[in-house]
């Protein structure tokens, strides 16, 4: 039994061996199969991916492709627009240097005149020198024939003698006074240009005359369309609204709003920009958007207003007074814009003041409220200085500003130092080179004058100077004016300004009848 077991024990052995061998055999053969399947899966996904990394490199490509078409579609219009300013600028420019040749040709007429006047001056002098010298030799002739025929004794000649010395003496005493008197107001008035040159230099500020039209910028050529609307019917309510002529031309991406009045013109141009913005334009939005710029317009001028008096180091004043230095800013005095010449001339006034040993708060606050005046109606009668008196006692301002407010026209007597201080910095500030334009003032009162004579018939609700005073529009209450008496208003409007007015050309009159009927659907 023993035998047996001791045979049957390799046959196990090497039976299990069999069996391990074939195991890892199978096994390994396994392993193979799954390796070689993963390595082909691994090159399935990496091929896909190649292919979607393809198509995301594609698609990202034309996107930076479109995006670069847009920044130069984006460039170009900046670039236009940029050729547009500097071609603007180079108008001004152009405008200018005619300006400037003009000046220059004026101020060499002046001197050609001085030289002569100096020349006829020197040859006066000339011709005097020689009538003394004469004068001289004739004295001394008639002295010696005097001595031969009156044969005066020596006392009577010395005592001749003494009183002429003394006369002599007298009369170069006068002189040397005469002298010193001159010397003296020479002194002053060098001292005195040396204080208001020192002013000026510390104000020292750029002047540009006021004009009557303003350039608006459009988004693109289709905006001149929808301005002007169906038939013209945009571009006719937004001028009887506005009382500014809207000039649409060639010029590129843009239109000109003229009109002599500032605020107008100002309400028009916010107006226009926000109907621009919103995009909704018709006659009743219109009327809407610019009775509501027009609000807005005036809270501004409030705070225009207090924002100036604070700049200026200017407290405690009335609040009427606040709004009346906010008008300036549309105010303009022989075209130079009454904001900016007040602020001036109280800088001036404070500055000479103190140079003067006087106060430079109360000469500053005089200089800015110098002109308040001109910031009433227009239809108030009066010379602007004695208005704006009346206005400052009004608010209680002191008796030395009310004073130097009045007097800086010579208007009432000057009463303290501070009066000519005010006029003084006044005339600086207007006679600057290019600070004011006599032309346009004349102007401004022609156009008011013209609204004034067509709002003086009945019936008339509003009077609109346009085309630069070439025609006046005026519209009419429709239940007072009727067809035919719009006809004959128009022809006693015509005929009144032919009588009162001189004007160049012709002036057209343009009298509108409308009736609006309004319902609402609830």
């Amino acid at each position: 039994m023993n035998v047996e077991l001791y045979w049957l024990l390799p046959a196990v052995a090497g039976l299990g061996a069999f069996f391990l061998f074939l195991g890892w055999y199978v096994a390994s053969r396994v392993s193979q199969n799954k390796i070689s399947v993963a390595e082909q899966r691994a090159r399935e996904i990496a091929e896909a991916a190649g292919k979607e990394a393809e198509h995301i490199k594609k698609e990202k490509l034309l996107e930076v492709k479109d995006e670069w078409f847009r920044k130069k579609q984006e460039h170009e219009k900046e670039l236009n627009r940029q050729r547009n300013k500097i071609s603007a600028r180079e108008k001004q420019l152009q405008e200018k240097e005619e300006s400037v040749n003009g000046r220059f040709e004026i101020l060499n007429k002046k001197e050609s005149v001085l030289k002569q006047g100096e020349q006829r001056i020197q040859e006066a002098e000339t011709q005097l020198q020689q009538r003394l010298e004469r004068i001289d030799q004739i004295v001394a002739e008639q002295t010696e024939r005097l001595e031969r025929v009156s044969g005066l004794s020596r006392d009577d000649a010395r005592t001749l003698l003494i009183e002429n010395m003394t006369s002599d003496a007298k009369l170069q005493a006068a002189q040397q006074l005469k002298e010193i008197r001159d010397e003296m107001k020479t002194t002053a008035k060098k001292e005195a240009q040396r204080v208001i040159l020192q002013a000026i230099q510390r104000t020292a500020s750029d002047h540009s005359v006021e004009t009557t039209v303003s350039v608006l910028n459009l988004a693109s050529e289709d905006m001149k369309g929808r301005i002007i609307g169906r038939e013209g019917r945009n571009i006719r309510a937004f001028e009887a609204a506005t009382g500014i002529d809207v000039i649409v031309d060639d010029t590129p991406e843009a239109v000109i709003l003229s009109g002599f009045d500032p605020f107008r013109r100002e309400v028009a141009r916010l107006a226009l920009e926000t109907l621009m913005a919103d995009g909704r334009i018709h006659p009743a939005r219109i009327e809407e958007v610019v009775e509501k710029v027009r609000k807005d317009l005036e809270e501004e001028i409030f705070r225009v207003g207090e924002n100036t008096l604070l700049d200026v180091g200017i407290h405690n004043v009335h609040n009427e007074i606040k709004k009346l230095v906010g008008k300036m800013k549309f105010r303009s005095s022989y075209g130079q814009n009454l904001l900016q010449h007040s602020v001036e001339v109280g800088w001036l006034c404070g500055i000479m003041a103190a140079e003067l040993d006087l106060d430079p708060k109360i000469a500053t606050r005089a200089g800015l409220l110098h002109d308040i005046g001109k910031t009433l109606d227009r239809n108030i009668e009066g010379p602007h200085a004695l208005l704006g008196m009346e206005l400052a006692k009004k608010f209680r301002e002191h008796p030395i500003i009310i004073n130097a407010i009045g007097s800086h026209h010579d208007d009432i007597p000057m009463e303290s130092p501070y009066a000519p201080l005010v006029q003084a910095a006044d005339a600086i500030s207007g006679a600057r080179p290019g600070a004011r334009r006599e032309s346009l003032e004349g102007y401004v009162k022609r156009l008011e004058k013209l609204e004034n004579i067509a709002t003086g018939f009945e019936g008339v609700a509003k009077t609109y100077a346009i085309q630069a005073g070439r025609e006046v529009r005026v519209m009419v209450e429709h239940d007072r004016i009727d067809d035919m008496l719009a006809d004959q208003l128009a022809n006693d409007i015509a005929e009144k300004i032919q009588n009162e007015m001189e004007y160049p050309g012709q002036i057209k009159v343009t009298v509108i009848r409308e009736k609006r009927s309004i319902a609402y659907a609830k």
